[in-house]
């Protein structure tokens, strides 16, 4: 890779890095004015519980101050390690066996959208992380085990395409009424969206022209970001505690993610200091 290739591509990480830094400084805000732990990481149902509301305030606080670690490159390393395995932790061991074992709907693919989502965040952490990465050898403990789940990243943040993907096709009727009524023909672009979703997902998984599919993939989440969710944002941004402005700030997130997939390092560049 020639010296300007390198330097514009560390320029996209950066700024993909930010992203993903935005959106969780701003959710981990939106968490703290409502009180409340984002449906994306514990079942609203959880709510009641006392141990959930002593937990979300300082949970709001810890992700903030993640977001922040993201945006000035302080121990983003460590941090989107130990963020990746809490939501992990969340989903296997609350969201999922909530969603199986208690939730009657449980067997309804669309109520396992904000448990897909929290994977999606899971997977999102260890591919931050892996985009931080130089040389931490003297890692020891929790950050070197957590470390072994970085190439696992795009597997989790790829399901999530996948099953939204299909929701596409499984809830069309649902999925299309969000599709901004001046764009014709919206059952198309609704099926157009899920192929793409899962075709992306799935040669993401298996790193097939991975550069080019995540690129195309951050275009398309972006495109939704300005012709969707900000619009819908703007027309009733605190609708349901603020759903509208989270969708926008994650947008922006995953369309970050999506361009640190297509400008991974390799293993070559991981002893290039960031």
């Amino acid at each position: 890779m020639c010296a300007s290739d390198y330097q514009n591509t560390k320029t996209v990480v950066r700024l993909s890095q930010k992203a993903y830094g935005l959106c969780i400084i701003a959710m981990g805000l939106q968490q703290l004015a409502y009180g409340n732990i984002n449906s994306n990481f514990l079942p609203v149902e959880f709510s009641a519980n006392i141990i959930y509301r002593l937990i979300a305030y300082p949970w709001g606080i810890a992700f903030t101050l993640s977001g922040v670690a993201y945006l000035i490159n302080k121990k983003g390393f460590e941090v989107s390690l130990i963020s990746g395995g809490i939501f992990l932790i969340l989903f296997l061991l609350a969201y999922a066996p909530y969603l199986i074992f208690f939730d009657p709907e449980g067997k309804q693919l669309l109520e396992w959208a904000p448990a897909v989502e929290d994977l999606a965040f899971t997977g999102s952490s260890f591919i931050v992380a892996g985009s931080f990465r130089t040389d931490h050898n003297h890692a020891t403990g929790l950050i070197r085990w957590l470390e072994k789940l970085i190439p696992f990243g795009r597997i989790f943040f790829s399901s999530m395409l996948i099953i939204y993907g299909i929701d596409h096709f499984v809830y069309t009727d649902f999925v299309s009424a969000m599709v901004p009524s001046w764009i014709p023909k919206p059952f198309f672009w609704t099926y157009f969206a899920g192929a793409a979703l899962i075709g992306a997902g799935i040669a993401i998984i298996f790193r097939i022209k991975i550069r080019i599919v995540a690129s195309l993939l951050g275009i398309m989440i972006f495109l939704w970001l300005i012709l969707l969710h900000i619009p819908r944002a703007l027309a009733d941004p605190f609708v349901e505690r603020g759903l509208e402005l989270t969708r926008v700030f994650v947008t922006i997130g995953f369309t970050g993610v999506a361009f640190l997939m297509a400008f991974e390092k390799s293993p070559g560049q991981m002893n290039r200091k960031n």
